[in-house]
Formats: C-alpha cells, sequence, structure tokens
C-alpha cells in the first residue's frame, strides 16, 4: 500500500494547472480524435504518425498515436512511439500509463515494473510542479491498479477533476470503470448519464452505460451497446460485450463472429483470445483451450486478467471448479489482484467451500473497503451465523431459528425424498455433502446468490451442491410452495452432478420443472391460456416458441417474466417431448455424455440426432399440445375491443359463443357488477370447453368465488378440488376447503388440506392449527405431534393449553417421558390445572403404560380451577375465505396474467446451468 497524503498538495495544484494548460487544439487534431472515437483506426493513425513524425510540438499527438496502436495490437511500434514521446515529455503521467501497456504487451516483465515504480517517483518528484486534468485522471488509474482505497482515490482525482472542469469527459469515463470494478452499479449508472450530456459521442460513455445496467436492466443494456456501436462498429470493448453475451446466451457461433471482429482490428487481444479459450472449454476440446490460452498471454506472458477472464466465464457457466483454478493461476501471476482474489471466494462459497471461501471474502472486503459485493457478502456472514443446521445424512440445511423449529422438519424429509427419488431415477450419487440455505429476508438471499440486492421473482437458485432459497416470509400473503421450489432446486443438484455442471441452461431448468410434475400434477408448469396463445401465436403476432437449439438464451433479457416464465414450461416441454419418443435411458445418455466433455450438438447426435431435427419435431409437438388445449374455444382476439361495456361484450358472446376471451372478459364485468348467476353461466361454458386452468385470477377462480356467492357449496367445492390439482400456491382455495370439510367433519380431507396449507405457508399458525386439530379429532395423536410443536414456537396466547394437548398427544403415542415433561411446563404456566394435574398423575402411576386406548382420555373440555388458563380450543379460523375482487381481463394483459404477483409471473429459479 502507498501512502497518498501527499497528493492533497497535487490536488491543490489542480486549480492553478487548468488555469494555465493551454486551451490551444488544432482542427486537425479534433478531427484525427474523432476518426479514432468512430473506428477508423488506420486512418487516424496515418495522419497522427504523419504528425509525430513532423516534430509537432504537442503531446496529445503521440498520445492519441500510441492509443490506436495499442487498440489495433501494434505493440512492437507502440513501444517505439512511447520511447520517443517520453524523452521529450517526460513528466507525462498520461504518456507513462500508456507506455506501461505497451512495455507490458512487448512482455518485458522487468522493464515494466520500473516503469511502474518510476511512475510513483514522478509523482513524488518536485520536477511535477503542477498536475493537469490527464495527469490526475492518469494517476487516480495508477493507484486504482496499485489496490488503493477507490473513496479516497474518487475524493483525491476524479472529483477534484470533474469539481475543476465539470466538462472534461476522462474524469467521468475513469469514475465509471472504478464504480464498475467495485460493483457500484448505481453510482458507474449516474455517472454515465452525467457523461452524455458533456459528449455523448465517445463510445466509451454507451459502453459503460450497458456495463452498468447489465445486471439490473437487460432492455436498457443492450440499447447502450447497439449505441455505442452505431458510434463505432469497430469499438473493441462493445464487440467483447456482445461475445460473452452471445456466450451467455450459448450462441456459440455467434459469439465466434464477434470475437473474429475483434482479431481482424487487433489480432493480439488477450480478452479475445481468452474468450475463445472459454468455447473451447465447453465444447470440450481441451488441447485447443489450452492452444487458445498461451495465444492470449503471447504478448504479455503473465497477464493475470487472462486466467481471470476464462475462470469468470466458466464460473458464470456454473463451471465452479474449473473457474476457482483460473483464478488460483491469475494470482499465481499477480498475489494482489483482487478481481481474480475475489471471484475465487465467490466460487468457494459455490463449491460449498465455506470456511475458505468467507475467509478470503472477509479478507477482501478488508484490503478493499469500496468493493460493493464484499462488502454485502461479509455483512451477511454475520447474519447467517446466527441460522441454525439441521443434518440428515449429507444433507445440511440452514434456517432462521424461527423457521427451522416451524418446518425444519419438513423441509428434511422432502429433500431426503428428493434425494432418494431422483437420485435414484438418474443414477447420480453426490459426492460431497448438499448445503441449503433458505433466507426470510429476499434482499440476503439475493446477496448470497448475486452479491448484490435485487433478483425479485427468484425463489431459488441451485450452483452444484449449494442451494439457495427464499422463505414463504420474503413472499407477501400469498407465497410459492416451498416444496415445490426445493424440489426443483435438488433436482438441479443431481442433474448438475450428473453432468459435472456442464449441461445447458434450457436442459437443467426442463428437467427441473418436468421432475416437478411428475412428484405432483399441480407443481411446475402447465398449459393455460396465454401459453397457448405463444406457441400458436395470433394474427396480429407470429409464434413465441423458441426452438431448443437457442432455447437457454430465452433465459436471458425476457421481454416481460411472463416469458420468463414461459421459457422454464418450454423447457419441460422439450424435455417431456424426448422421454415420451425416446425414453429416460436416452436422456441419461445425453446427461452422462455432457459430463464427459462432449459438447452438446454432439451429446444429442449420440442419442437422438442432431438439433436441428429435434428443433422441427418439438416445433410440431408443442403446436399440437397447445391445439388439444380446449379445441373446440375459438381463440381469436381479431374483432375483440380493448376495452368494452357488459353490453358489448355481451353482443359479442351472442355473435362469437365459444370466444375465450370474450367470455372470460364478459364474466369478470358480470362477477364486478355483482350478477353472479349470469357470471357463472359464462364461466360454465368455458368449463365445458376445458378451458379452465389454474392461475392466479383466472377463470377457474372466478368461478368458484362466484359460487361462494350463490350459497351453491357443492358446485363451489367440485372447482375449488379440481384447483387445488392444477395449481400448486392455491391457498385461499386451500383455507376455504378446510372451512367446508371441517363443517362436515371430515377430519381426513381437512388434514390433507391443512398439509397442503403447510407446503405453501408454514409460518402462521392456520395450518398447523388445523392439522393438529384433524388429528385430534380423528383420533390420530401421531398426526397431532409435530403441528403442535411447531404451535409452541410461534408465541401462543395459551401455552399451558398447547402443552396439555401435546403431553395427550404424546402420551397416546407412547412417548411417556416426552409427554411428562410437557405437562409439567403446562402446570408451570397454569399450576391449578387441573386435567393437567390428572394426565401427569396417570402418567407417573403407570396408568397410562398401555396407551389410551383402553383408559379414559383426558379432555380438553374437563373441568378447570376458576383461575386456571382453559386449553386452547382448536376451532377453525373464520378468515379463510378466498379474494372477493376478481381483476377485469384487461387485452393488454390477458385474463390468465390478471392478480398473479410473485408467482406465475415470476421466475421459478435461476437454478440449472448458467445464471
Amino acid at each position: 500500500m502507498y501512502d497518498m497524503r501527499l497528493f492533497h498538495a497535487v490536488g491543490l495544484s489542480l486549480c492553478v494547472a487548468l488555469s494555465c494548460a493551454s486551451t490551444l487544439s488544432a482542427a486537425d487534431l479534433q478531427a484525427t480524435e474523432s476518426l479514432f472515437r468512430s473506428g477508423k483506426y488506420a486512418e487516424a493513425e496515418a495522419i497522427a504518425s504523419a504528425e509525430v513524425e513532423a516534430g509537432i510540438w504537442n503531446e496529445r499527438w503521440p498520445r492519441l498515436l500510441l492509443r490506436l496502436q495499442l487498440t489495433q495490437g501494434k505493440y512492437d511500434e507502440a513501444l517505439i512511439t512511447y520511447e520517443n514521446a517520453i524523452s521529450r515529455y517526460p513528466s507525462s503521467l498520461t504518456l507513462r500509463s500508456l507506455g506501461i501497456e505497451a512495455i507490458r504487451n512487448n512482455d518485458l516483465i522487468e522493464r515494466s515494473e520500473e516503469e511502474v515504480t518510476r511512475f510513483f517517483a514522478i509523482l513524488q518528484s518536485s520536477t511535477l510542479r503542477y498536475v493537469s486534468r490527464d495527469n490526475l485522471v492518469a494517476a487516480g488509474r495508477y493507484f486504482v491498479e496499485r489496490g488503493e482505497d477507490a473513496r479516497k482515490i474518487l475524493e483525491m482525482f476524479y472529483d477534484r477533476v470533474r469539481d475543476a472542469d465539470p466538462n472534461f469527459l476522462e474524469a467521468y469515463i475513469a469514475t465509471a470503470e472504478l464504480a464498475i470494478e467495485k460493483g457500484d452499479y448505481q453510482v458507474a449508472a449516474e455517472t454515465m448519464r452525467a457523461a452524455e450530456l458533456v459528449d455523448a459521442s465517445d463510445p466509451r460513455t454507451a459502453y459503460l452505460s450497458a456495463r452498468a445496467y447489465e445486471s439490473s436492466d437487460a432492455k436498457m443494456a443492450n440499447e447502450s451497446i447497439e449505441r455505442a456501436l452505431e458510434i463505432n462498429p469497430n469499438h473493441i470493448p462493445s464487440l467483447i460485450f456482445q461475445a460473452e453475451s452471445a456466450i451467455d446466451r450459448e450462441q456459440y457461433d455467434r459469439a465466434k463472429e464477434f470475437l473474429g471482429k475483434i482479431v481482424a482490428i487487433h489480432p493480439k487481444h488477450a480478452d479475445a483470445w481468452a474468450l475463445q479459450a472459454v468455447l473451447a472449454h465447453l465444447d470440450g476440446d481441451l488441447e485447443l483451450e489450452k492452444k487458445l490460452r498461451e495465444t492470449a498471454l503471447s504478448t504479455w506472458s503473465r497477464n493475470p486478467r487472462v486466467d481471470y477472464l476464462i475462470g469468470k466465464k466458466l464460473s458464470e457457466k456454473y463451471r465452479f471448479a474449473e473457474g476457482a483454478e483460473y483464478q488460483r493461476r491469475a494470482l499465481d501471476f499477480d498475489p494482489t489482484f483482487h478481481a481474480a482474489r475475489f471471484q475465487l471466494a465467490q466460487d468457494q462459497l459455490r463449491l460449498g467451500q465455506e470456511s475458505d471461501g468467507w475467509k478470503l471474502a472477509q479478507m477482501v472486503s478488508k484490503t478493499d473497503p469500496y468493493n460493493v459485493v464484499a462488502h454485502n457478502l461479509v455483512t451477511l456472514y454475520d447474519r447467517i451465523k446466527s441460522f441454525h443446521t439441521l443434518e440428515s445424512g449429507d444433507i445440511h440445511v440452514r434456517m432462521d431459528p424461527r423457521e427451522a423449529d416451524l418446518y425444519g422438519d419438513a423441509v428434511l424429509n422432502l429433500l431426503g425424498e428428493a434425494r432418494q427419488v431422483l437420485c435414484k431415477k438418474y443414477d447420480v450419487r453426490p459426492e460431497a455433502p448438499i448445503l441449503v440455505e433458505i433466507f426470510p429476508d429476499q434482499k440476503d438471499f439475493a446477496i448470497r446468490t448475486f452479491g448484490l440486492p435485487g433478483g425479485a421473482g427468484y425463489l431459488g437458485v441451485c450452483f452444484g451442491r449449494v442451494i439457495t432459497a427464499n422463505s414463504p416470509a420474503s413472499q407477501g400473503e400469498r407465497p410459492s410452495n416451498w416444496q415445490s421450489v426445493l424440489w426443483h432446486e435438488f433436482c438441479h443438484v443431481v442433474t448438475l452432478e450428473k453432468t459435472r455442471n456442464r449441461m445447458p441452461r434450457w436442459l437443467s431448468e426442463g428437467i427441473s420443472v418436468y421432475e416437478e410434475r411428475t412428484r405432483s400434477p399441480a407443481w411446475g408448469e402447465s398449459m393455460s391460456p396465454r401459453y397457448r396463445e405463444m406457441i400458436l401465436g395470433t394474427t396480429e403476432t407470429p409464434s413465441e416458441l423458441v426452438p431448443p437449439s437457442r432455447l437457454s438464451g430465452a433465459f436471458l433479457a425476457p421481454p416481460s417474466p411472463m416469458h420468463l416464465q414461459f421459457a422454464y414450461y418450454e423447457s419441460s416441454l422439450v424435455v417431456q417431448y424426448i422421454i415420451e419418443q425416446h425414453g429416460i435411458d436416452n436422456l441419461k445418455q445425453i446427461l452422462d455424455s455432457l459430463g464427459a466433455g462432449v459438447s452438446t450438438e454432439d451429446a444429442f447426435i449420440g442419442a437422438i440426432g442432431p438439433m436441428d431435427k429435434l428443433d422441427a419435431e418439438f416445433d410440431r409437438y408443442a403446436k399440437k399440445i397447445a391445439n388439444d388445449f380446449a379445441p373446440d374455444a375459438e381463440w381469436s382476439r381479431e374483432g375483440l375491443p380493448e376495452k368494452g361495456t357488459v353490453d358489448e361484450w355481451q353482443a359479442i358472446v351472442e355473435e362469437r359463443p365459444t370466444n375465450f376471451w370474450a367470455l372470460h372478459s364478459l364474466a369478470a364485468r358480470l362477477y364486478q357488477s355483482g350478477r353472479f348467476e349470469d357470471a357463472i353461466a359464462h364461466l360454465e361454458t368455458l368449463e365445458e370447453l376445458s378451458a379452465l386452468s389454474g392461475e392466479r385470477g383466472g377463470p377457474m377462480e372466478m368461478l368458484a368465488l362466484a359460487y361462494q356467492q350463490t350459497g351453491d357449496v357443492e358446485s363451489e367445492k367440485r372447482v375449488l378440488l379440481k384447483l387445488i390439482k392444477r395449481s400448486s400456491d392455491a391457498l385461499p382455495a386451500l383455507k376455504r376447503l378446510i372451512e367446508m370439510e371441517s363443517i362436515q367433519e371430515n377430519w381426513g380431507d381437512v388434514a390433507s388440506f391443512a398439509e397442503a396449507v403447510l407446503a405453501i405457508q408454514p409460518l402462521l399458525p392456520i395450518g398447523h392449527e388445523t392439522l393438529a386439530n384433524a388429528g385430534e379429532k380423528s383420533d390420530s395423536p401421531a398426526l397431532a405431534v409435530a403441528p403442535l410443536k411447531a404451535l409452541l414456537s410461534l408465541e401462543p396466547i395459551d401455552p399451558a393449553g398447547l402443552n396439555f394437548r401435546l403431553a395427550n398427544a404424546l402420551a397416546e403415542t407412547g412417548e411417556k417421558e416426552n409427554a411428562k415433561r410437557h405437562v409439567l411446563m403446562a402446570l408451570e404456566e397454569a399450576p391449578r390445572y387441573r386435567e393437567a394435574h390428572e394426565l401427569l398423575l396417570d402418567l407417573v402411576t403407570g396408568k397410562l403404560d398401555g396407551g389410551l386406548a383402553d383408559q379414559e382420555k383426558p379432555t380438553k373440555e374437563g373441568p378447570v380451577a376458576d383461575d386456571a388458563m382453559p386449553p386452547s380450543e382448536a376451532g377453525v379460523p373464520k378468515d379463510v375465505e378466498l379474494p372477493s375482487v376478481i381483476e377485469e381481463p384487461d387485452e393488454a394483459r390477458t385474463p390468465d396474467e390478471v392478480a398473479m404477483p410473485n408467482s406465475n409471473e415470476s421466475a421459478k429459479d435461476a437454478g440449472g446451468d448458467p445464471e
């Protein structure tokens, strides 16, 4: 580390330097810089070279020539230009920073280190009488590379320049570069918005805007990168951005096209060759990967960025072990390369190597306090330390202590079942423990998963043997089914283990959603009116079905949350098609081939045929499924109003009596008007057409509500039972069914519905209380034990009554000692609780050694002392009705999209392969 206090004096000299600096600049210099910015490098180089050879006394000419030569990879020429220029302008820090780049890329390692030392010596020397804007920014970049405190660099260098000259673009560029490096994308975006007001003609402003928005706003990022390339079609950083994006989308041929353009401009570009090495690795050609890496290092043999970039992209493909190895190589070249050190920490955390990962993350945060992601992770670590860890074999679950008490055992049981079923089905045996972390705070989930707050809509992520998930606490009043989420994520564990994390995103997601549906028809995705329309298209819009060969790209930058959800559904249909047409063994053969390092194309060819054949066959398959959904309904939107009155919709329905959109819209308007019988008539028509599906706010929910309003209990129950078979998170429907079946004392059904409630929302009393009550009423004490224990952890108003009930249940199941403990706890709360005394006496005297089957069972209704707290009555909560408002369908938002917060329109997960 360096002491930067000396630069307070340098900063104070800035205003004088600016006021004294020459503002003379020849028109041809500006014109040549414009050529450079527009990507006409050869033309600009010819002019700049002529001016330098003519001996024009202006440092900006050799500086421009250097940039042009470096941009084109002419490192030999750049070194000569630098050596000649620095003798004339020895105090120019800007020239020296460019010279260091030229020296390094001539692989003059010792000389580059000497030049770095000389750079700092000049900063300290009295010969640097004042610091120009350019030189102060160059000094700031020097300290960034040395790993100095980013906040001090901003304050002492970049901010000073911007304060003194708000129109100096380079200070904005340097600020944004630093913010992006440290993960502060908000600052980067704000800085680039200000920079574009200064000068929007430089492609770097648009490019850095793209980088700033890359993780939060894909549309804005794409627009920014397109704008950068409009300014300069040969802007190499923007072409690198496009190549990386193509790799992320598994569009590898397209990535090669972009990299080819870069190499045509700059034949020695290290990042371009590093990305080629990534492609070779993904293709399983390790020998070619090695050669391409050597090419990337050919100009600077100890360039740490080469291995860092290769490793980073492999980690983004979930190849964390390979990625970590590359980061270690980068750190061998340069132990101070902070980006590699922090990427290694993240890789280790995602590999389950927690001790090393957290230790390294803390080290990075301590040495680089402005690194936003490192700071977030370390802060989160302090909170995670308070979590409880539950274990069952090689499955380790980390949860909030309160949540662990409520449903931790259920989590372990579900994951144990998933391990048994899915590992057997796919012939997999995990080689290391599986860690599952469940977060009650969505922000904590996002930080653990992505490093930054955000990621709204993602329910879970699987990195291989590490799963992160949102708990129901983070999802509002109607959360998603946590059991379906964890089953989905554990399936990723299995398929990623089988393929060694080498599988396309769509295939990983498709298998997980398919296995959800296999486990329960209510889980996963299923056909809906909107999905039907997206598959088949309309008279106004074409089909949005994506060929399997390009399906992974549908998960990145989708036009809407619905399109992302559709990508999950379509992927599951592809898997369903493969299994139906080719069998599970051929699917497993594909996974085995991928695990052996075979390319995706060759893996499919070896098992079921080429991808283009699959594309064509699947297109027919998916469209047949869509056409088979309510085939007798009319699906055209042609001639339908965007909005309409009841009378207008009635007229349309009379003319087109089977049109889904018209029937749904009319029914919604009638329902909202309180005309429930009329609404039912049209909804029943949709039911007869088999056009009802289980999405939130859809016509099936509306029909159940309408029946409830008219008092038709039997019809309401019939529809609700259909609904819970098609929806994994129909919490209002389940509550209503509990109310109905409790009145009828159908305790077996009540217990079933209560368990379904707990699979969605285990954090509220209703599910536990209902299940306990059903167990007690049906003489199934074992069924009541777990929910009664859960209720005790919910800060009950009647702990004595709950402990007494639990003691009863435990006594009936033969757990005499536990029963004694809980009856004593009841007496501790209410010392004169008569029934508890009687139960304790029976337990102590052995009257219950044979259980309660032949004994008079203690009852909650028995007499108690006048001042004793009565045991709680396990009644059914009355606030269990379905929502009473149905949203009116809007043609801009189709009926099946109405009233679907945080579920059907949210991404199921970010699991699977690349994320």
